[in-house]
């Protein structure tokens, strides 16, 4: 366990509402429709990064309306941190990537680092195209290395949880995005 539940009872009552669950239905519905315009003959390789896309992943995929295959990433850059660091791989992109257009799935487009590695991972493999959908873009000002093909929502530069991501450990759970009062 990451934190008590106490605290973390206490972030949730002091945090900021973002977006409420049916903006973030409706924000996954429209990814969905976008998805299925741009890739319905494509049959891809559906990438999820794990842990914090298994929300987004797991209500998106009954929406998508072609054939695909399923696979899963692992990398994080954050692990409990709220600042990324360096970039650890706990399962790379399997072979199965060669000859195939290849859709990655993350929770959020922070500073980009993630997804262009994983870009550029997956085209090292053979990958014969590269798209990207994320439910949540950070806003920043900064240049980022990459730039989601698909966005559910934009996200002010703060520190934010819900939908799969997380604070401490904790509500990866909650239907709804929210962010630190002050952060």
């Amino acid at each position: 366990m990451s934190v008590s539940i106490q605290h973390a009872r206490e972030v949730l009552r002091d945090a900021e509402l973002l977006y409420s669950a049916e903006q973030v239905q409706a924000s996954l519905h429209k990814v969905a429709q976008q998805i299925n315009a741009a890739l319905a003959d494509t049959h891809p390789l559906v990438l999820s990064v794990m842990g914090g896309a298994v929300v987004f992943t797991g209500q998106l995929l009954p929406l998508l309306a072609f054939p695909l295959d399923f696979d899963y990433v692992h990398v994080s850059r954050y692990g409990s941190n709220q600042v990324g660091g360096q970039m650890h791989w706990k399962v790379e992109p399997r072979e199965n990537v060669r000859g195939r257009v290849v859709l990655v799935l993350d929770d959020i487009l922070d500073e980009g680092h993630t997804m262009e590695a994983l870009r550029q991972r997956v085209m090292e493999l053979g990958a014969s195209g590269f798209h990207s959908a994320v439910f949540a873009d950070k806003q920043h000002g900064r240049a980022k290395p990459i730039h989601a093909d698909f966005v559910g929502v934009e996200l002010p530069d703060r520190f934010v949880f819900g939908y799969g991501m997380d604070i401490e450990g904790a509500w990866r759970n909650l239907p709804a995005i929210y962010a630190v009062r002050g952060k």
